[in-house]
């Protein structure tokens, strides 16, 4: 069977048409494999960041609009304590900063982020349950409203809004975080076509080494020795290793000129005995 293998082996050959267009397609099929891949890459992690920095987007406007909430109920209970003629309280849409509060902290993806957001929520729950006491605070002739405001309720919304600001900080922080990723990620998602190029280059180097040995040097080498042939009249004795057409044709020619050689030679004997 190894026999039989072998013979086919030494048999087998590719013709000139295959191995070129078998050199030209490998390099066409590494270009192509580098090229959906780098696609392929790029759109994933495109996606990927692109989501994420949307979703940070969207927190930091969520925490804004927290921010201007809080900023604007607490005005209101200052003007509130420096009116003397109150018509209405102050109202504030805790059911919508709750619902915010809680959509911000199961969008944030970070680790880190979570206990600041926990911590707003805290912070919101001791301040709204300070603001509810103010009804009767004004109602009460033993406390001072403004030093309650400033020495009860301030310090409660100092702390809230300083953990909003800490977590819009960190907000901005991600989005620039992952703004650089996404940066990293476009140049990693190019690292694929930057190989396949150095290697399709090397491909070419290595195809264009092939064609000058292995047939454009045949090629020279089978034009010296007919002109040498023909001007000389040398013997065409030329030979290369390769089983393909250049091959046949290289024996064609040999032939040819012993035959034409050996034509000549009975051409002149001829001559030489009518002399």
């Amino acid at each position: 069977m190894f026999v039989k293998l072998r013979n086919w082996l030494q048999e087998f050959r590719l013709s000139m048409k295959m191995k070129l267009t078998l050199s030209l397609s490998a390099i066409a099929v590494v270009l192509l494999m580098s090229s959906v891949i780098s696609i392929l890459e790029y759109r994933r992690m495109s996606n990927y960041v692109s989501e994420m920095i949307a979703d940070d987007i969207r927190n930091i406007h969520v925490t804004q609009q927290l921010v201007n909430a809080v900023d604007t109920y607490n005005l209101e209970l200052l003007a509130v304590i420096g009116d003397d003629n109150i018509s209405a309280l102050p109202e504030f849409d805790r059911a919508a900063f709750v619902d915010h509060c809680d959509s911000l902290r199961a969008s944030i993806g970070s680790r880190a982020t979570i206990p600041l957001a926990d911590s707003v929520i805290y912070a919101y729950s001791a301040y709204m349950l300070a603001s509810m006491e103010l009804e009767d605070v004004l109602q009460s002739d033993f406390i001072n409203t403004r030093d309650w405001y400033f020495e009860r309720l301030q310090p409660l919304f100092g702390r809230m809004r300083g953990y909003l600001d800490r977590l819009s900080g960190t907000m901005y922080q991600e989005l620039e975080q992952n703004s650089k990723d996404f940066d990293s990620g476009f140049s990693r998602s190019i690292i694929p076509g930057i190989v396949a190029v150095a290697v399709g280059i090397f491909l070419v180097f290595l195809l264009l080494f092939f064609i000058l040995v292995y047939y454009v040097k045949p090629i020279y080498g089978m034009l010296n020795n007919l002109r040498d042939y023909l001007t000389y009249r040398r013997r065409y004795t030329y030979s290369f290793d390769g089983n393909d057409q250049l091959t046949e044709i290289n024996g064609a020619i040999t032939d040819l000129t012993e035959e034409n050689r050996q034509l000549r030679r009975r051409i002149q004997e001829l001559k030489d005995k009518q002399e």
